[in-house]
């Protein structure tokens, strides 16, 4: 068993450098390394109890691991929000953090205080140590954290699905797909009496298939700041936006849209159709409104995307 979860740990340090080398370089995606960090701070503590030979550093071990086990769920909700297309409120995220600390305070009593854990013992199996544990009156608030956690993510995936085609439909039912498994491997644990952590496999897994995402995707992800550009060479603008995807098209722009103000049907279909290379007369006609019409839809789309012309709305398709 100590061979497993050393195996564990070691590959999900490996995602570590490949944040800085692959995915850092084109995003600063901080809930992603925070994530991977996590992920291996919980297989640390995994590690260290199965080598374990007293009860003491067992516990020591056991709080180690749910340091980063209450932070997962967490980063994972921050990530799948965002590539699902949506922003959180600032305050939200410093809410979640601060009810992470909660929850793990409550955790860290163990040793000292019944509420978590009544009692707990040292057994051995396969070659390694695992935790006897009798479950106090205040465990099942980490079960529901984490089922709320489940809830919060099929909601925004759900709407996603609902809301978005195309390209980010695909990466929504993706994402559904990663949250299945991980509660198919809880499902397991809690059911199947085996004393070996199928969370560490489930994590590393998911955190695998999360930086494949990013790694696949980081050309058509928006970057923080990107600079406007007012004046482009045609040539190249016409060669790119001709060979690109209108989904793709679509999620770049989409991804610039300021927090709180979502685009309109009406203004989506002007977006397609600006994206298309069409001029205000042609829209006009296709959607059978006055150009005066949509030149204030023009307006409206140029500010809640936070860009003055067309130039610059094209510029946000070559980043």
């Amino acid at each position: 068993m100590p061979y497993a979860y050393g195996g564990i740990f070691i590959l999900s340090l490996i995602l570590l450098p490949l944040y800085f080398m692959f995915v850092r370089k084109k995003q600063d995606e901080k809930w992603l390394f925070i994530l991977f960090l996590c992920v291996s701070v919980v297989n640390l503590g995994y590690l260290l109890i199965s080598v374990s030979k007293t009860v003491e550093f067992a516990l020591f071990a056991n709080k180690i691991a749910y340091l980063g086990q209450v932070f997962v769920p967490l980063c994972m909700l921050m990530l799948i929000t965002k590539l699902c297309g949506f922003k959180f409120k600032k305050w939200i995220p410093v809410s979640l953090i601060s009810l992470a600390t909660l929850i793990f305070a409550l955790i860290c009593t163990t040793g000292y205080l019944d509420w978590y854990y009544k009692s707990v013992s040292l057994g051995f199996e396969a070659g390694g140590a695992y935790l006897i544990k009798e479950y106090g009156f205040l465990h099942p608030t980490y079960l529901i954290y984490v089922l709320a956690y489940f809830v919060a993510l099929f909601v925004i995936i759900g709407i996603s699905l609902k809301k978005n085609k195309g390209a980010r439909q695909k990466l929504a039912g993706l994402m559904l797909v990663i949250v299945l498994g991980n509660i198919v491997m809880w499902i397991i644990e809690k059911i199947i009496i085996w004393h070996f952590e199928l969370l560490a496999v489930s994590y590393l897994m998911s955190e695998f298939a999360i930086f494949f995402v990013y790694f696949l995707l980081q050309d058509y992800i928006h970057v923080n700041d990107v600079p406007k550009i007012t004046a482009i060479d045609s040539h190249q603008l016409g060669v790119d936006i001709a060979t690109m995807p209108m989904d793709i098209k679509i999620g770049k722009v989409l991804l610039n849209v300021k927090e709180g103000e979502p685009l309109s049907s009406r203004e989506r279909e002007i977006l397609e159709m600006m994206l298309q290379n069409k001029r205000r007369k042609e829209i006009a006609l296709d959607l059978h409104l006055s150009e005066n019409t949509v030149k204030t839809y023009t307006r409206t789309l140029y500010s809640k995307i936070g860009v003055t012309c067309r130039e610059e709305l094209y510029a946000l398709l070559l980043q």
